[in-house]
């Protein structure tokens, strides 16, 4: 059943009810807690899932359930990338006044959201929990994860230890519940009767939770593409293009999809590319791809995150050993050529263009057909076309000479807020363009006193000189 007709039975219908009901009830306990209270809480919970053998742990249990991604990129989200999500809000002023503008006179109080649903993916399931529940409890709110049923061991493993945290800190453990028999129905319940949605996963969930009649955050579709111009340094760029391209065996949604290279630097980046790992492929070994990566017009499930090797004896590839992604030579966007897409998995496009016009006209044409909103990606050290690039693209996200899938959602070498949660705006039909985080999860109060000295409207040459004469 699709998910947005999804209909939940008598049965799912009154356990959720149950777990908001709990959920509720907890969320009431900490509503009026200090900042200091709040904190100890998240950096408890993050504690509990982010020590060594803990984590190490995790990652394993995480890969052997879902057959997804592998060992090292797990490990990194649940040891490092918690830490570091953990480190970019502690410091947050999250309760009691915000903000308090003296030119207004307008003070603005933080007040908590109440029971947040979130749904988790299988592609990141071991530290999106975490950072959820972490950016629910900082502003007193308490949280249901859904997760995809691929990982819903995993999902409550991580779920159990941040609630033994909570306990241990004389906190009710109800702040943070597990689904642990998800089903679409249950989740299209969970929309309905929870306070906030906090919505991660595939476009029909995102799309259900917009149309739950909660007030919900959803991300877009993924389909990083990256440019490498005449001015990049070209070792640097390859290096962390490989990061980006095999980091879980490209299951972020991040994850370099294209690279357009400029025609002065197309042979010698493909030449510093293949020293990294990628292998170039053929028309023939092009088109083998091509009938196992799609299945109707979708992704097949059995190709998401799934290491080079295993691709290449799927689709009858002799494939040298040290080799870790595939280059797919390509020229054209849309349906009609699918590599264009969003891949999911160690496979990128290469496009070739004579200058910094012609790779803002591809990376548009690209995201217009998939990913548009989401995230794009330069190599450079032009100033004038970084900005030139960042004007013209459709995108919520530029990152500069940096590992796309490292980056976007934060990491210690920038300023973005950690988060697995990346809002797309209007062009991915998304009601935000932020890295959602705790902010997006309260409500605020703004009191507004008379200010000290009252506005005057000037008068009408003042205010409207500039376009009276076009009126006469």
């Amino acid at each position: 059943m699709a998910a947005e007709t999804a209909i939940a039975t008598s049965e799912e219908a009154v356990l959720v009810k149950s777990l908001v009901e709990r959920s509720r009830k907890a969320q009431a306990q900490i509503e009026n807690y200090s900042q200091e209270q709040v904190d100890e809480l998240i950096t408890a919970m993050v504690w509990s899932v982010a020590r060594q053998d803990v984590a190490e742990k995790i990652a394993k249990f995480t890969v052997e359930e879902t057959q997804l991604g592998n060992y090292d990129g797990k490990f990194l989200k649940i040891f490092k990338k918690t830490r570091a999500a953990l480190f970019d809000i502690i410091d947050d002023k999250s309760v009691g006044i915000l903000e308090d503008d003296k030119e207004r006179n307008i003070v603005k109080i933080a007040k908590p959201v109440g029971v947040i649903g979130a749904l988790t993916p299988c592609t990141n399931p071991e530290a999106t929990p975490v950072i959820k529940a972490i950016s629910a409890v900082k502003g007193r709110n308490s949280i249901i994860i859904a997760p995809h049923p691929r990982s819903k061991l995993t999902n409550k493993m991580i779920c159990d230890l941040m609630r033994e945290a909570l306990k241990a800190c004389g906190a009710p453990e109800d702040l943070v519940i597990s689904m642990d028999s998800p089903s679409m129905e249950g989740t299209a319940e969970l929309m309905k009767q929870c306070d906030r949605i906090l919505a991660t996963g595939g476009a029909p969930m995102v799309t259900s939770a917009y149309s739950s009649g909660t007030p919900a955050l959803g991300v877009g579709a993924g389909n990083a593409v990256i440019t490498v111009d005449d001015t990049a340094d070209l070792d640097e760029a390859a290096e962390k293009i490989r990061i980006s391209k095999t980091l879980d065996l490209a299951a972020s949604c991040s994850s370099d999809n294209a690279v357009i290279a400029f025609e002065s630097n197309v042979e010698a980046l493909l030449e510093k590319l293949q020293a990294k790992g990628g292998y170039i492929c053929s028309a023939e070994e092009k088109a083998k791809l091509q009938s196992i990566i799609w299945e109707d017009g979708h992704i097949a499930p059995r190709i998401v995150a799934q290491p080079a090797s295993v691709l290449a004896e799927m689709a009858g590839i002799d494939l040298p050993d040290e080799k870790t992604f595939f280059i797919v030579p390509e020229t054209g966007t849309g349906p009609e050529h699918p590599f264009s897409g969003e891949k999911m998995s160690v496979v990128m496009a290469f496009y070739t263009v004579k200058d910094i016009d012609g790779a803002i006209a591809m990376t548009n044409a690209i995201q217009a057909y998939q990913g548009q909103g989401h995230s794009c990606g330069i190599y450079s050290y032009s100033d004038e076309n970084i900005m030139k690039f960042a004007y013209a693209t459709k995108t919520s996200r530029v990152m500069v000479n940096q590992p796309q899938a490292a980056s976007n959602s934060g990491n210690l070498w920038n300023g973005m807020r950690q988060t697995f949660s990346l809002g797309c705006g209007s062009w991915g039909g998304n009601s935000t363009n932020n890295n959602i985080t705790w902010r997006d999860l309260i409500n605020e109060t703004w009191v507004s006193k008379p200010l000290a000295v009252t506005k005057v409207i000037p008068s009408d040459d003042v205010l409207f000189g500039k376009v009276m004469a076009k009126f006469k």
